[in-house]
């Protein structure tokens, strides 16, 4: 019985030593953006998109185990062009990732993240009478990067959409169609972290 007793208080003693080592780490990211745009039709060109994000991180870590969540509010811009002319989408990107931290030396550490992001225009939902945005998005995101120096963070992502990011009508007016589309991007980003 003394022993039991005395295996639970190490582990109780280890589960509240755990939280109290948590970290906390508040900064800033930014980074290039490219987005391939998927219609479920061949009609319009798909090709690249440029773009940026730029915004305020925060990440959570257990030091022990490695685990832990970062999420982030994007502004994020790309543009998008058409016979009738080039319109900037711009949406609020909040990802929300599970992150694991293998650390090489107090230098230099190696992650991976994954994680939902939850996107919401704040620009124009309308291009031209042609290409309507929906108002919020649901994204899925893996990735990976390099933790170097404690603070600076260089990762590489690609976010991929669950579902339609708008719809194209084309046509004429009497005989409308309209053909949804998703957005997939790859995504390099640089943090710094206080």
């Amino acid at each position: 019985m003394k022993k039991l007793f005395s295996t639970l208080m190490v582990i109780a003693c280890l589960a509240l030593a755990i939280p109290a080592q948590a970290q906390i780490k508040f900064g800033v990211k930014g980074g290039l953006n490219v987005s391939k745009l998927h219609l479920s039709e061949e009609t319009f060109k798909s090709d690249n998109r440029t773009g940026f994000f730029i915004g305020p991180t925060a990440e959570f870590t257990l030091p022990l185990l490695g685990l832990g969540i970062d999420a982030s509010a994007m502004y994020n811009q790309f543009g998008v062009d058409s016979e009738e002319g080039t319109s900037t989408k711009k949406s609020i990107e909040i990802p929300i990732n599970l992150r694991w931290t293998v650390g090489f030396s107090s230098l230099i550490g190696a992650y991976v993240a994954v994680g939902p992001q939850f996107g919401f225009n704040v620009g124009d939902r309308w291009f031209n009478n042609v290409c309507e945005f929906k108002k919020n998005t649901t994204s899925f995101n893996v990735g990976a990067g390099l933790k170097l120096l404690g603070h600076l963070q260089v990762g590489a992502n690609y976010n991929f959409a669950l579902k339609d990011n708008g719809k194209i009508h084309s046509g004429d007016p009497d005989d409308l169609t309209t053909i949804g589309f998703k957005q997939n991007t790859w995504q390099v980003s640089v943090a710094y972290l206080f």
